[in-house]
């Protein structure tokens, strides 16, 4: 599982967080029931937002009682399914296979080999029918995804020193633009398509982004392309582009028609934001002068307060909003690979330890099968990437509020999902 929306239980009061496992529950068994077992893995945690969107737009829920999961300790729970989770398995497949073949035409780990490269190949292909087929069921053409996505190496190479950094995520910021749109078409309000368009458009931009911004200390180890240093781009500019488009997502949604929209604000506002301050908190080094959410304004305003993780280290601007703590301890100045005292005592099993050298596909395949199985991805925090190897932060434990519950995780804002 991956992707930039990784929320906190606590800043999912109520009902939130059941719906938004439902949502990403229902995304793996809509996987698993069209495409077979295999195609599960490239479950994921934006890909629900999909889902999501079209739930929030529909007449009603479109829910079921699942049963048994070891990911869920063997207990039923009700899971979203019809055309919302169907459409995001859809998106998934196609970009996870867009995915695969880029590592594999990087020659990343193991895929460097040609009989592994060639398997990964077919399995790309397989995943990109698979997705079409879906798709197609749904009245999505994904051609628009593949076409985008195979562009994007022409725009790499288009991108030079001075450049906007924006260039390089206009394939991706189309490709997302399409997928948010067409929840509109699927949930029978296309009058949504325009506002939700340019939501997805900016929401791919965030995600583009944020994933230069984590891999850009291994990028430059590596000699690879990253968008920042292809352009030479400051992380501060790099930090504007994200807050604004932050904002913008927020904008966007208020001009779509919901008949419940708490699970999309959370996740699309609240969550999105946060994953832009969580980024450049841990990127950034100390005293940079980057931008401090604090020039935005109230409602739109990440949570705050004493057991937060500051966005960035140094003092905010005059009028921002406060105070700022330090990192939580769970975080930060301990042995990642060490056993916390407290921990689920399915990962005492011998456990994957942190190295930020990729795994490949199928041995990332299987090392998130097997972090699954034993709770790591869940229960250890942080845990290693299946496929990078790199610091990956918990469902469970990864908490940004403290364990003092979560009475001021929410930002003061009209959503009322809080």
């Amino acid at each position: 599982m991956f992707g930039i929306l990784r929320p906190c239980r606590h800043r999912l009061p109520g009902d939130l967080a059941t719906s938004w496992m439902a949502h990403l529950c229902g995304l793996c068994l809509a996987l698993r029931d069209d495409h077979g077992h295999f195609a599960r893995t490239v479950t994921n945690y934006d890909g629900l937002a999909i889902s999501a969107l079209v739930e929030a737009q529909a007449p009603g829920e479109d829910r079921r009682i699942a049963g048994p999961c070891p990911l869920r300790a063997m207990r039923g729970a009700p899971v979203a399914e019809g055309a919302g989770a169907r459409l995001a398995a859809a998106v998934s497949l196609v970009l996870a296979s867009a995915k695969v073949r880029d590592h594999v035409e990087d020659r990343d780990g193991l895929l460097g080999r040609r009989p592994l490269a060639g398997a990964a190949r077919t399995v790309a292909r397989r995943w990109a029918r698979q997705g079409e087929r879906t798709g197609s069921d749904l009245g999505f053409g994904t051609g628009v995804l593949l076409e985008a996505i195979g562009r994007q190496g022409e725009v790499e190479s288009a991108v030079g020193l001075g450049a906007s950094v924006l260039l390089a995520t206009e394939p991706t910021e189309t490709a997302t633009a399409a997928a948010f749109a067409h929840t509109a078409v699927v949930a029978g309000r296309p009058g949504n398509a325009e506002p939700l368009a340019e939501a997805g458009r900016l929401f791919g931009r965030i995600a583009h982004l944020l994933d230069a911004v984590e891999d850009l200390d291994a990028d430059k180890a590596a000699g690879q392309w990253n968008p920042i240093t292809a352009t030479g781009a400051d992380l501060a500019e790099v930090r504007r582009l994200c807050d604004d488009a932050v904002m913008g997502v927020r904008l966007a949604l208020t001009e779509a028609d919901f008949r419940d929209q708490k699970l999309v604000h959370a996740l699309l506002v609240h969550e999105l934001g946060m994953a832009v301050h969580r980024t450049f908190a841990a990127h950034q080094p100390p005293g940079h002068g980057g931008m401090h959410p604090g020039w935005l304004p109230p409602e739109a305003r990440p949570p705050v307060g004493p057991h937060h993780l500051p966005h960035l280290h140094g003092a905010p601007p005059p009028g921002a909003a406060g105070p700022y703590g330090p990192p939580p301890p769970h975080t930060h100045g301990r042995d990642p690979n060490a056993l916390p005292p407290s921990s689920c005592l399915c990962w005492r099993w011998p456990r994957l330890t942190l190295d930020p050298t990729p795994r490949g596909v199928l041995k990332g395949c299987a090392a998130c099968l097997y972090e699954c199985g034993t709770c790591q991805q869940c229960c250890r925090d942080p845990y290693p990437g299946p496929y990078s190897g790199k610091r990956r932060e918990s469902l469970c434990s990864s908490c940004d509020c403290g364990s003092s519950g979560c009475g001021d995780c929410c930002c003061p804002c009209d959503c009322n999902c809080c």
